[in-house]
């Protein structure tokens, strides 16, 4: 009895030390292949705006990556208020991702774009001939309250990666996808990614990280199924938000069960690598309490990365329960 009732307030102890850490998300990296050929993508089949482009190599980034020998030709892209990055490693890269991969394996994530007008931006997309995941758009039915009326869809860019469009009707979603002034592509809503268990996920982000939980869903039924293009596929889908930036979203499916594994032997310049800022009050504080239990730090150490002003930036990657990189660094 004493030794349970040390474990609960030592558990309580974390939560109330590390609540509100983390203070804002995004933007997201995705590794790619050819970023040319992925800048015409994202810029001309979808409306991002690149707005700075630069190459990064030397010690720091390589002990940050824990990749030895890199250089990174880097695009930011900006739709909205959200960004993303591009990474290309110019240094030979990564390994594709596999043809088998399917959206209930560990190492999916997407970003979620958010549309004013579904058939329309479908109607753009398929000019284009996009790769289709979801056999089409799919609107939730009312047997999924907190969902009803959503429409998402899921394709693919050049190099795999899955994207969503969605829509939110009236009474779904942040209020400012509400008011499209006129445009038809209006931001990043959140990045959702595969986990095989949300109770542990959420003592990860939530409990040790500070990211507050805003809702769960059980999603189910044909248009879950062709969505996501798994079979009988049912889910168990959480949503997270730290005070700026986007969404985080758990898909934790509880019919087939998870997919494969996220692969142990993962560099930071494979394809199916996403990387997901996260800024934190105090990076130092974090690196201490995550490498002490034992969760996996890619980084070399607490970096110290050049910042604007000369002033330098704390920052280290780590991975999450399920091997999704975190990029944790202050303002």
């Amino acid at each position: 009895m004493k030794k349970n009732m040390l474990l609960i307030a030592a558990s309580l102890f974390i939560q109330v030390s590390f609540a509100q850490k983390i203070v804002g998300a995004g933007p997201v990296s995705i590794t790619v292949s050819d970023m040319d050929r992925s800048l015409d993508f994202y810029t001309k089949v979808l409306p991002f705006q690149k707005i700075a482009e630069q190459e990064l190599y030397g010690d720091p980034y390589e002990k940050l990556e824990g990749l030895f020998g890199i250089r990174m030709r880097i695009a930011l892209l900006k739709l909205g208020d959200e960004e993303i990055e591009l990474i290309d490693y110019l240094t030979a890269g990564g390994r594709s991702i596999p043809e088998d991969a399917r959206s209930n394996d560990l190492s999916f994530q997407h970003i979620a774009i958010v549309v004013s007008d579904m058939d329309k931006a479908y109607e753009q997309l398929r000019k284009h001939q996009v790769v289709h995941v979801s056999t089409g758009p799919q609107t939730l039915p009312p047997s999924i309250p907190e969902a009803a009326g959503v429409k998402a869809f899921y394709f693919q860019d050049p190099d795999k990666h899955n994207l969503e469009l969605i829509f939110f009707p009236k009474g779904k979603g942040q209020d400012k996808w509400q008011h499209p002034a006129g445009k038809l592509f209006l931001g990043i809503d959140h990045t959702a990614f595969g986990v095989s268990d949300t109770d542990n996920s959420l003592r990860f982000y939530r409990d040790l990280l500070g990211i507050e939980r805003k809702g769960d869903s059980h999603n189910k039924g044909t248009e879950q199924e062709h969505l996501n293009n798994v079979e009988g596929a049912s889910l168990h889908i959480t949503g997270l938000r730290a005070p700026q930036g986007i969404g985080l979203e758990f898909l934790q499916y509880i019919n087939p069960g998870p997919g494969k594994k996220y692969p142990a032997d993962t560099r930071a310049d494979d394809l199916w690598q996403w990387q997901t800022t996260l800024i934190a009050d105090n990076a130092a504080e974090l690196y201490r309490t995550l490498s002490s239990l034992h969760y996996s730090v890619l980084s070399k150490g607490l970096i110290l990365l050049p910042g604007t002003q000369g002033k330098n930036t704390r920052a280290f990657i780590v991975r999450d329960p399920d091997g999704h990189a975190l990029l944790i660094r202050e303002k």
